[in-house]
């Protein structure tokens, strides 16, 4: 067993009986990409991946494109750290369930905000209840802007409809890190607001959301002045 053979096998042993805690942010990365480079010494380049972008989650939010600029990282390392938050969301949202009963505010917002996980663009998601709150589905709306000429009322009320919702909350995120709902937000909410009216199906709320944090046009009595 080679130096490197044997520095990997300690690490390991680390993080197998003490967790991801015991490590520091370098040896986290050089460990994850022990699997995507087997034969080479991966902690100079977990130290220049941290130089380069500045912390883990830059490293993880990095493009494809962006990661390849930094020497040594080919398709396979590229690959492997463009895995980890579209998995950590996969398993987040496998906890959510159909059925589940969303009975305040806080509960809503906590079901949506996976759906945002490390996302790097502005998704719309339409949540869809029944009269008691139980959760029907949640459907993605769409990909970029919600203030968009793309964004559909007659999409969002055949989501509605097919489900037989009694009620549904409309959920984005905002990119850049802050939750406040623009002016456009709030056109947008009155708009689906007064489709969905002549239908029977209530627009609950809209929540915007921003890293680990939302705002409910509810709670926040935004939809009552619409």
């Amino acid at each position: 067993m080679g130096e490197h053979d044997g520095h990997r096998e300690r690490l390991k042993r680390r993080f197998l009986d003490h967790g991801l805690d015991a490590l520091p942010d370098d040896q986290v990365l050089e460990l994850l990409l022990f699997y995507a480079l087997p034969r080479r010494d991966t902690n100079p380049l977990a130290r220049k991946l941290l130089q380069h972008f500045g912390s883990i989650a830059a490293v993880l939010d990095a493009p494809l494109q962006e990661l390849k600029a930094v020497a040594g990282i080919g398709d396979s390392a590229a690959a492997l750290l463009l895995l980890i938050n579209p998995l950590s969301r996969r398993y987040l949202l496998s906890r959510s369930s159909k059925g589940t009963v969303l009975g305040s505010t806080h509960a809503c917002g906590e079901y949506l905000m996976p759906y945002f996980f490390g996302a790097t663009e502005e998704l719309v998601y339409l949540l869809c209840m029944d009269a008691r709150c139980r959760v029907l589905g949640c459907r993605l709306l769409q990909r970029g802007n919600i203030n968009s000429a793309s964004f559909s009322l007659r999409k969002a009320a055949e989501i509605a409809m097919s489900l037989n919702a009694s009620s549904v909350i409309l959920a984005h995120n905002h990119t850049s890190g802050v939750a406040l709902p623009s002016q456009a937000d709030f056109e947008t909410t009155r708009r689906l607001r007064d489709a969905l009216e002549p239908l029977d199906i209530l627009l609950a709320d809209h929540i915007v959301v921003a890293d680990n944090d939302f705002v409910s046009m509810a709670d926040s009595g935004y939809l009552r002045s619409l």
